[in-house]
């Protein structure tokens, strides 16, 4: 009966990014698999190196700091509006939001004491951005925030604590054209992004209802969500004007781009720059 690697090597392996074929290799004995592995890991060790010289004399920027960068321009170039809101939130704000000590997402708040936490969500903020703009310009207004938001996420491959979310809302666009032009927004970031295997779902949300998420890659990973105004929520903030939204979480959109099976890698990390592991000899 043939072996397979133990544990420790196989989350070795994994953090050396091992191609599937390569994590997935039987050996006969331990003797031979204890041979192959120091093989395969002087190996990628060898391309970590590699790339990380590359990037010294090439990229020079994290991958997630490029996409930002991509991704603000094309926003401005269409007419979006940056803004940029504290990462610190009020008790209040998220109250506005539904989210109160029983609603699911409380547990995963990072709170400051009583009555601030750390942004688990951009949304609060753009809501009350909304009312002001709403009073100050014409229709249509659009504008968009990139920053970090906090969560205490289950752990996984797919959830990080800290991640990056990209937000954009257009307010003031006929309401019957309110779904296309959430898909069309929504392609126009993706693809980007440098994705073109994806899908649109409609999925109960949480907090919004029904949303329009969008789905990628091979295993399906929800890199987007988009929702539409008028809403429930909107009457907290005296809203009630047509609008679209959409939350991309940008380490999502580039662990689909990189067919990359761990999201932290692709973030802000100790452990790795740009998604390579930093330790190695």
């Amino acid at each position: 009966m043939k072996i397979i690697w133990t544990e420790t090597q196989a989350r070795r392996l994994k953090e050396l990014d091992v191609s599937e074929s390569d994590l997935n290799a039987r050996f006969e004995s331990a003797s031979v698999r204890e041979l192959a592995y120091q093989e395969l890991e002087k190996k990628l060790t060898a391309g970590c190196r590699r790339r990380l010289k590359e990037f010294r004399e090439i990229d020079l920027r994290p991958g997630l700091c490029r996409l930002e960068s991509k991704l603000t321009g094309l926003m401005v170039k269409h007419a979006f509006v940056q803004i940029a809101t504290p990462i610190i939130m009020s008790k209040g704000m998220l109250s506005k939001m539904s989210i109160d000590s029983n609603h699911p997402l409380n547990s995963q708040v990072f709170w400051l004491g009583n009555n601030k936490c750390l942004r688990p969500m951009l949304a609060p903020h753009l809501y009350f951005i909304m009312k002001d703009l709403l009073r100050l310009w014409d229709k249509p207004i659009r504008f968009f925030e990139v920053g970090p938001c906090f969560r205490k996420e289950s752990q996984g491959s797919q959830h990080a604590n800290e991640f990056t979310m990209l937000n954009l809302v257009e307010i003031g666009l006929p309401a019957q054209s309110r779904h296309d032009r959430i898909t069309e927004l929504a392609t126009m970031v993706v693809e980007a992004a440098g994705i073109n295997d994806y899908t649109f779902e409609t999925v109960k949300s949480e907090i919004y209802g029904d949303t329009i998420d969008i789905v990628a890659g091979k295993k399906r990973i929800e890199v987007a969500s988009g929702a539409m105004g008028p809403h429930p929520l909107d009457r907290a903030w005296k809203i009630n004007t047509t609008w679209v939204g959409i939350g991309f979480g940008l380490e999502r959109l580039l662990m689909v781009s990189e067919n990359s099976p761990n999201l932290k890698k692709m973030g802000r990390s100790l452990a790795y720059l740009d998604g390579i592991r930093l330790n190695i000899q």
